[in-house]
């Protein structure tokens, strides 16, 4: 199973396990923990036969219940291709099960001194994922280097946002950098082409306590397709991925976008 697979798995255990920790029980809060749809019902299922289908199951609850449905639950803890089958899947599950038990990864008080710890984490995670799956990476991840160099030029002088937008946000990273630059974003606007990234930011968006009510992000190709069209932003940042090919459709000849120059570029 190579890293983009694997990152499914591992960011969909850590996510519940937040959103458990850190919701369950509580009013008014971001994300609806139900019944048999915590991380303390994956715990139940430890040394079971049938783990994979019960995690299935709860991560399937969960996100019904938060209309996170083709979000959350994509990875299948059932997978005998990838997981393997019998007593083998049944210990690695419990396994990894275990590993966030843990006493210490307790996420109900992650932050400490203003920093976001989990979100941290969570970044660098994405990151390692990103590092591990190659020429692909800048797919889902901007450096942190290039981002905190473009975070910096855009909040300058400047201590709070009313709305930031990056065309191909991918995992979002670039847009929650830029939030560390100042007091307060009110909202944040992206746009991503690949369905699992989108996925993705989505979740980092929520990891980072960012409300549903302050972000909307797309899930389209930007350049063919653009959502936002219409709108300004008081912040836009972007690290494109140059190397991406589209259509180039004589029609958008026309789009105000490219009209100016007189050609458009390229197919690839």
């Amino acid at each position: 199973m190579d890293a983009s697979q694997y990152k499914d798995y591992i960011l969909t255990m850590l996510f519940v396990k937040y959103v458990s920790d850190k919701y369950y029980g509580q009013k008014d809060s971001i994300i609806e923990v139900p019944e048999g749809g915590s991380f303390n019902d994956m715990v139940k299922l430890k040394g079971k036969p049938n783990i994979g289908e019960g995690i299935n199951t709860i991560v399937a609850k969960l996100a019904e219940e938060n209309e996170l449905k083709g979000i959350i639950d994509v990875a299948d803890f059932d997978d005998t291709d990838k997981l393997g089958s019998g007593q083998g899947k049944t210990d690695m599950l419990s396994n990894i099960v275990g590993i966030f038990q843990r006493e210490s990864l307790d996420f109900s008080k992650n932050k400490a001194e203003g920093d976001d710890i989990l979100g941290d984490a969570y970044e660098y995670l994405i990151a390692q994922f990103a590092s591990g799956a190659g020429k692909k990476a800048g797919e889902f991840y901007t450096p942190q280097e290039v981002s905190m160099i473009l975070a910096k030029l855009v909040t300058d002088g400047k201590e709070k946002l009313k709305s930031v937008y990056d065309p191909p946000c991918g995992s979002g990273s670039l847009l929650l950098r830029v939030a560390k630059e100042v007091k307060d974003v009110s909202s944040f606007y992206g746009q991503e082409l690949n369905r699992t990234t989108y996925n993705l930011a989505r979740m980092n968006m929520i990891m980072h306590d960012v409300h549903y009510n302050r972000f909307d992000l797309k899930q389209e190709d930007t350049l063919e397709a653009p959502q936002h069209e219409g709108q300004t932003f008081e912040a836009i940042v972007a690290n494109p991925p140059f190397s991406a090919k589209w259509s180039s459709n004589p029609l958008h000849l026309s789009d105000e976008r490219f009209s100016e120059y007189g050609r458009l570029a390229p197919k690839s």
